[in-house]
């Protein structure tokens, strides 16, 4: 087993990343359990493929379990949803110093940990991320909450998980398109922070894709110690942080612009966004022309979309997604922040884009499908 500590002082925690965690639940949670049993509210899918087994690793332990399945889609985040949740753990009167488990991908890991953090002012919760995407980025670091119609995660608290259990065997029960999905995130670190993790992935992504187990637990290990130290530097995302939303305003606008359906998933959305990043910075001057490029083809390697025209459907104009852009939580005192880089691998928060730049780069890419 991997594991990853995110020193945090009081609010520190493990992620630990292994084959067979889900059969091993009950063993690994029992030390932070102050009654034998525990709460998972999970969703449809991941309840009818894994749970099951998870309540079977918590019993053989002697941990008693109750569930809520919601329905599973990114329209769960959201305040009805919400309001089930809390109203259901209330019915269960779930103390605070119980633990809550988050049991899913990261529309479930969002909502359930924005629940724990309202629930009587901060009740404990674990993180047993599903998929690609929650195991590399949206499990980790704390960040809580749901969508409004205004935008995506506007919505939400601070709160750290006490434990996060990645299991790396799940991966093998995600459909391809999700799984790649997912890859967008993992790719997005090697465009931000380190290019020598964008050259692995390179090397090792089709293999990755295709099931290698310690590929898979390689790249998660190497996308969670990159999060865990932004994290430690800037939790609550006052400078630092925001380098982790990197192809995050492109990305989140071009799902706005698809009503948060699957004509574009969220791991999509960003490694779109990376290459759009990539393509503003190259365009003022910043990075290299190649680096785009370079980024579009692995993508392509991967069997990924890579572009605005790869998105099924009618979308806004340019000027249509900067309007949707401003609804952001980047946009400081009215202005919006975007990350771009000058390489692959390094990235940087700037207040300053010429938007006519962006506009540029934004008709183009409409153009071209």
């Amino acid at each position: 087993m991997t594991t990853v500590h995110v020193p945090l002082g009081d609010r520190a925690y493990d992620v630990r990343i292994a084959p067979g965690l889900i059969a091993r639940a009950g063993a690994e949670i029992a030390p932070l359990l102050p009654r034998p049993k525990v709460w998972i509210v999970t969703e449809e899918t991941v309840a009818g493929l894994h749970l099951d087994a998870l309540k079977a690793g918590l019993s053989a332990e002697g941990i008693a379990s109750e569930a809520l399945i919601l329905p599973p889609g990114e329209s769960t985040k959201s305040w009805p949803y919400l309001m089930q949740t809390v109203e259901w753990l209330l019915e269960q009167k779930v103390e605070r110093k119980d633990v809550v488990l988050a049991f899913g991908g990261g529309v479930i890991g969002d909502l359930v940990g924005f629940a724990a953090a309202i629930l009587r002012r901060g009740v404990r919760f674990v993180q047993l991320p599903t998929s690609l995407l929650a195991q590399v980025d949206s499990s980790v670091g704390g960040k809580t909450g749901i969508n409004a119609p205004q935008g995506k995660n506007l919505i939400g608290a601070f709160h750290q998980p006490s434990l996060v259990l990645a299991d790396i065997d799940v991966l093998g029960t995600l459909k391809p398109r999700d799984f790649l999905a997912g890859y967008g995130e993992v790719v997005k670190y090697g465009g931000l922070g380190d290019a020598s993790f964008f050259d692995w992935l390179e090397v090792n992504g089709p293999a990755l894709a295709a099931g290698d187990l310690a590929l898979r637990e390689e790249a998660v290990r190497w996308s969670v110690q990159m999060k865990a130290d932004i994290v430690v530097r800037d939790e609550t995302e006052q400078g630092d942080r925001a380098l982790l939303n990197l192809g995050h305003t492109f990305g989140h606008a071009l799902e706005a612009a698809t009503g948060y359906s699957d004509r574009l998933l969220h791991g999509e959305g960003v490694a779109i966004g990376c290459a759009l990043a990539f393509e503003t910075s190259a365009r003022m001057g910043l990075l290299s022309q190649e680096s785009p490029s370079r980024f579009r083809e692995h993508l392509a390697a991967m069997g990924m979309k890579k572009d605005i025209r790869d998105i099924p459907g009618d979308l806004p104009d340019a000027d249509g997604l900067i309007d949707l852009m401003g609804q952001d939580k980047k946009v400081v005192q009215g202005k919006l922040r975007f990350i771009l880089a000058r390489a692959i691998g390094d990235a940087f928060v700037a207040d300053d884009v010429d938007m006519d730049v962006v506009k540029d780069v934004l008709t183009e890419a409409l153009a071209s499908g």
